[in-house]
């Protein structure tokens, strides 16, 4: 059977409330969507002009979902199953996938955070990132199709669900304690390029002369301060050529050698 153009679908859901995203058949978005509004139909129309086989996500901005995965080496329904809850999976909307597993829909609380915990229970996964998404249906995968299992509203989670989810819960990463420098010093200066990289195009080979230049200014050996740039040069948005580098490391090495007056 022909792949179905979903344009008409996609609009569907956007005016539903949600937050379409593109995908290919291998499930990759075909967008940038992160930390973006949603799609508006005109721009979805544009999107299918362009990609007229695309396949239907949803982002898990409003709502999380409970993805049982059936055809790996562990089948996720059983884990759902063992937890001898099947009345929390029954009113809310659900959806088989193209490999027989299930997306279960749930509303995201407004008085606590649902995290992302990706093998939440053996074969199961938890989608609630607000920059993730679920492919829903009618899309197809390997031939598959998706269909929804019913029509109903998503619901709020029960409590049960949520304490559980809680108790599985990954520990969250801590935040770094930050303050605000007034002053830098030069060596300061040259620890942050490290990390942040050599800046703007137009200016990366001036950066990185500078920067070998401080580090063997200030008794850094050659060999690390040339491992330095490269680090600071992999941290670069558009990185220069690694023979690039080499090229102006050397450079540098070579008239810190003249100032130094070695043979």
């Amino acid at each position: 059977m022909p792949l179905e153009n979903l344009v008409n679908y996609a609009i569907s859901y956007a005016a539903h409330g949600f937050s379409v995203i593109p995908i290919g058949s291998n499930k990759r978005p075909l967008i940038k969507f992160a930390d973006k509004p949603a799609l508006t139909s005109d721009e979805i129309r544009k999107v299918w002009q362009r990609y007229p086989l695309a396949n239907i996500a949803l982002k898990t901005d409003k709502f999380f979902v409970i993805d049982v995965d059936r055809h790996g080496d562990v089948d996720g329904l059983q884990s759902i199953l063992k937890q001898n809850h099947n009345e929390w999976f029954k009113d809310t909307l659900r959806e088989k996938t193209a490999h027989n597993g299930y997306h279960f829909f749930f509303q995201k609380p407004s008085n606590e955070t649902i995290g992302q915990n990706i093998g939440f229970l053996p074969g199961v996964d938890l989608k609630a990132h607000e920059n993730n998404y679920v492919v829903v249906a009618p899309s197809k995968i390997d031939g598959k199709s998706y269909r929804w299992l019913n029509h109903k509203p998503i619901r709020p989670a029960p409590a049960g669900l949520l304490e559980l989810i809680k108790s599985k819960a990954k520990p969250e990463k801590k935040t770094i304690l930050d303050y605000k420098i007034a002053s830098k010093t030069q060596t300061s200066k040259l620890f942050e390029l490290i990390v942040n990289g050599l800046g703007d195009n137009g200016k990366r080979n001036d950066t990185l002369t500078s920067f070998v230049g401080g580090l063997l200014y200030r008794g850094v050996d050659p060999d690390a301060a040339a491992k330095l740039a490269l680090i600071a040069n992999t941290n670069t948005t558009d990185s220069l050529p690694l023979n690039e580098v080499e090229r102006t490391v050397n450079s540098v090495i070579e008239k810190e050698i003249k100032r130094r007056g070695f043979e």
